[in-house]
């Protein structure tokens, strides 16, 4: 496997290197709340995944909550990435678990404390099982570090926007939406 990870890897980087205008690259994905619980249906590609709340936190518990998602894509992210750099550099790499933990205060997304409603801190271990020399796991894990694309985007400032939009159910689909609002761009 990890010849055919280097060999896309290498075709990726030789297409990048010939035409630049195509490295960047838009991910989509898509939730749906069609029922009167926490339940989400989130479309993602041809793909759909479940997450909802656990019982003490009022969902019906069919699925993770997104926060436990945020730190799976994190440790998905990073065992790919790990995969990649692997295969590139001739890195034999046995398996690769990561574990993460988010800490986070509930005050904030009940309104209760003027405290954040996301993670105050994510920690991780990550463990990788190779007979690869310690140097070379290390220079590994900093490229890793470096190139995670999640890791990235959850350690600096993102610029998000987005709108609200309300439809009436009373009115046909193609009827224009009335906006609540809208997160600017800073």
């Amino acid at each position: 496997m990890s010849e055919e990870i280097k060999k896309a890897i290498q075709n990726l980087i030789e297409t990048i290197n010939d035409k630049p205008q195509i490295a960047t690259s838009v991910f989509r994905a898509s939730s749906y709340s069609e029922q009167d619980s926490f339940a989400i249906r989130s479309q993602i590609r041809g793909f759909s995944a479940v997450m909802d709340e656990p019982l003490e936190l009022g969902g019906t518990d069919t699925g993770p909550n997104p926060v436990e998602m945020l730190l799976a894509a994190l440790g998905a992210c990073q065992e790919i990435v790990y995969r990649a750099y692997a295969a590139v550099m001739g890195l034999k790499i046995e398996g690769i678990e990561m574990h993460a933990k988010g800490y986070l205060d509930l005050r904030g997304l009940l309104n209760l404390a003027e405290v954040p409603s996301g993670f105050s801190q994510v920690s991780f271990t990550t463990r990788i099982v190779s007979a690869e020399p310690e140097q070379k796991i290390r220079q590994l894990a900093e490229m890793v570090e470096r190139h995670c694309p999640v890791m990235d985007t959850l350690m600096r400032k993102v610029a998000v926007n987005g709108k609200v939009e309300v439809k009436r159910p009373d009115v046909p689909a193609e009827s224009p939406r009335v906006v609540l609002s809208e997160i600017p761009k800073d």
